[in-house]
Parts: C-alpha cells; sequence; structure tokens
C-alpha cells in the first residue's frame, strides 16, 4: 500500500513538472513569437530558437506517454543550440568558433553512437528486475 502511494505521488509530481516545463516552453515561444512580430521579420536563429521550442514540447511529450526520454532528443537540442550561438554571436573569435563547431561535430557522433548502440546491443528495460514502463 505505501510503496503504491509514493509511486503515485512521484508520478503526480512527475506530471506536474512536465506540465510547468510545457507551459514556461509555451510562454517563451509566444514572447519570441511577439518579438519577430514587433521587429517585422525573422532571423534564421529566431527560427531556430523556435525550433530549439519545438524539441523541448516533444521531449515533454515523449516523457509523458512513455515515461522514458531518449538520450539523443537532449543532444539534438545543444546541436541547435550551439548552432544558434555560432550564428547569434557574430564577433565570435577563430578558435571560438571551431571550438563551437567541434563541439557540434562531437554531439553529432555522439548521436550516431547513441543510435548504432540502441540498434545493434539493445538493453532491458528494468533495473533490478522491475519493469520501467
Amino acid at each position: 500500500m505505501q510503496s503504491t502511494l509514493v509511486r503515485r505521488s512521484f508520478s503526480v509530481i512527475e506530471r506536474i513538472g512536465l506540465l510547468v516545463i510545457l507551459i514556461a516552453t509555451l510562454c517563451a515561444v509566444i514572447g519570441e513569437v511577439r518579438q519577430m512580430i514587433a521587429a517585422g521579420h525573422s532571423a534564421v536563429s529566431d527560427l531556430l530558437l523556435l525550433f530549439m521550442y519545438i524539441e523541448l514540447i516533444s521531449m515533454v511529450e515523449v516523457y509523458w506517454h512513455a515515461g522514458k526520454l531518449p538520450v539523443r532528443m537532449p543532444l539534438y537540442i545543444a546541436m541547435v543550440a550551439l548552432a544558434r550561438h555560432m550564428m547569434v554571436d557574430q564577433q565570435l573569435p577563430a578558435l571560438d568558433l571551431l571550438g563551437t563547431a567541434g563541439a557540434v561535430l562531437i554531439l553529432a557522433l555522439s548521436v550516431i553512437v547513441v543510435r548504432y548502440g540502441h540498434l545493434k546491443l539493445p538493453y532491458n528495460d528494468s533495473i533490478d528486475g522491475r519493469h520501467l514502463s
């Protein structure tokens, strides 16, 4: 009885946290769209930011339905964030630009490794014999 109550409590806390993240992301999207309308145009960096928000919303949806999150989703967001950083900060020194591009490459390679591992080396979705779904 107590473990069921604890499990349900964690589930409710998790859902509330996901709703807070979703609402905060939607507020950020609305704010960004308002800024683009006020400016009368949108730049590629604005579109990349909106794309990151969409990815965050997708992460919330996946976690809400599956109860787990594929590690590659945050990797995608990180790659887009670094690309946006390179576009927004036009005064990046060459070495910083090269380092940021290297970081994007490392993240892309990480996605490939994760995908390869997931396809070729599947794992059991349990901890200590308990099913995680």
